[in-house]
């Protein structure tokens, strides 16, 4: 499994420890994210998700995405990165309305400041 799509996987699963820890790895080894590989997988939740987290890994370090991710629409439905979204009304006007553009194009939606580190 490609580290892209093991990022999708702890996103999908809403495992943020793993999912900090991989974009930090990442981030160490100063990972050129335009040279990442689209991930060889049938699951259209892991695709759709690989390209929003490339796509705003890649615009975070100003670098380019991919071409691949330009292939990717979005989810069939919304899905919140943080399950307490959808119960909570403001959190998820929030996600909605703020979330980083890769992501909410995709209906993938989270804080604004989602996988940012200080």
């Amino acid at each position: 499994m490609e580290l892209i799509e093991q990022l999708a996987q702890a996103a999908l699963t809403r495992d943020h420890l793993t999912l900090r820890s991989l974009v930090q790895d990442l981030t160490r080894a100063k990972t050129d994210f335009g040279k990442l590989p689209r991930p060889n997988t049938t699951d259209t939740r892991l695709l759709v998700i690989s390209a929003a987290l490339t796509e705003l890994l890649a615009q975070r370090n100003n670098q380019t995405p991919p071409t691949w991710t330009k292939e990717i629409g979005a989810l069939k439905e919304p899905f919140f990165l943080l399950e307490s979204a959808w119960t909570m009304k403001r959190l998820r006007n929030l996600c909605e309305t703020q979330s980083p553009e890769p992501m909410r194009k995709r209906l993938l939606y989270a804080p604004p400041h989602f996988l940012e580190f200080a």
